[in-house]
């Protein structure tokens, strides 16, 4: 390019890329997952995680409905989300709140310690990491809780043998 100016190169570099600044299309993503790959790759008792910021480009509804088949399909979802690491996080993306009632546990994944917890939360079918808090955000309410106080635990699954998918 000729133009000396970072500003005009990058709104001209964002002129010829589809996808510049739109985010990502999630919900396609796992549409051709669950059609091509889940039964391929998911055996009987798969723990997923689905590894993704949440922020689509894509229908909101269709979205929920491939999140929905894609946990129907394993016996635990786990969404990393690396925007967990700030503070005042919470779920006003229509894709992040397309997504999160499907997840069994929603954590964050930015550091090492963030990984650490994630793998004492694969041995704990009942974690939910931050889902309860940021659900009630999302439905503005408070999360169901048992009468002590503690979280319920999510709707048991087949506790058969178990392994773990990996979707970027």
């Amino acid at each position: 390019m000729a133009e000396k100016r970072v500003s005009v190169r990058l709104a001209a570099a964002g002129r010829q890329a589809q996808d510049w600044e739109g985010g990502t299309r999630i919900g396609d993503c796992l549409h051709e997952f669950n059609r091509d790959w889940s039964r391929r790759v998911m055996g009987q008792g798969a723990v997923v995680l689905l590894i993704t910021d949440g922020l689509d480009r894509g229908d909101p509804a269709a979205l929920s409905h491939e999140m929905e088949r894609l946990h129907l399909s394993a016996r635990r979802l786990i969404w990393i989300n690396p925007l967990l690491r700030w503070e005042g996080f919470a779920p006003r993306a229509t894709g992040i709140a397309a997504m999160l009632p499907h997840v069994d546990s929603f954590r964050a994944g930015h550091s090492i310690a963030s990984l650490e917890d994630l793998a004492e939360a694969i041995s704990r079918p009942d974690d939910q990491g931050d889902k309860a808090r940021l659900m009630a955000m999302l439905c503005g309410r408070a999360a169901t809780n048992r009468p002590d106080g503690s979280p319920s635990p999510p709707l048991d699954r087949d506790q058969g043998g178990s392994h773990i998918v990996y979707i970027f």
